[in-house]
């Protein structure tokens, strides 16, 4: 709890009215990658409280479209439309679906983590298991030479994961922005430029 009080980026995200620390995460990666502009459309899964929703939408203006999910509810934010579910069941991936339409999709985010049990080989398993589902929303639904950047935990299945999305995108980095705690072993997995079928 002390940690999460005297934390510089939960007291920056505090005074300037962002609704998680998280929102700086992204900042941070969008800036080193170029990864969002105006005019873009942005699915962000895993979205509540709303941090990268807000970032995301910010970016996207004027002319963007960011939709985000979450099984958590979420605050309304201008620019963005949310749906409330839990994104491994079918009738809210359809959901999700009916909503982006037939647009191309720039750039999917996931932020995805599971409910932490404590068994690290359960939690990792069912980590990679929303990282793998966020991958083939991407995969369908985004743009040629559009990006997908997802939250993985190092560990079983991660550099699996990793080697597989070159299979699909020009570039494939892994990125640890300096908003996330150094002991974390949450890292995030840029996919750069899907590949033309």
């Amino acid at each position: 709890m002390r940690e999460h009080v005297t934390d510089p980026f939960v007291k920056r995200a505090k005074s300037e009215g962002m609704r998680s620390r998280a929102a700086y995460k992204l900042e941070q990666l969008i800036e080193r990658d170029r990864l969002l502009r105006p005019g873009m459309t942005v699915v962000d899964l895993g979205a509540a409280p709303g941090g990268w929703s807000q970032v995301a939408a910010r970016r996207a203006s004027p002319g963007g479209r960011v939709v985000a999910l979450d099984m958590l509810p979420m605050p309304g934010l201008a620019g963005v439309t949310f749906i409330r579910g839990d994104f491994r069941e079918e009738t809210v991936l359809a959901a999700l679906e009916q909503v982006v339409g037939q647009a191309p999709v720039d750039l999917v985010i996931s932020d995805m983590s599971p409910n932490i049990s404590g068994i690290a080989s359960a939690d990792q398993a069912r980590a990679m298991l929303l990282a793998e589902l966020a991958r083939d929303f991407a995969l369908k639904h985004l743009k040629p030479e559009g990006n997908f950047l997802v939250k993985v935990f190092q560990g079983e299945g991660f550099e699996e994961f990793a080697t597989a999305l070159r299979c699909y995108f020009e570039q494939v980095v892994i990125r640890k922005p300096d908003a996330s705690r150094s002991r974390s072993s949450e890292v995030y997995v840029l996919g750069k430029n899907l590949k033309k079928a």
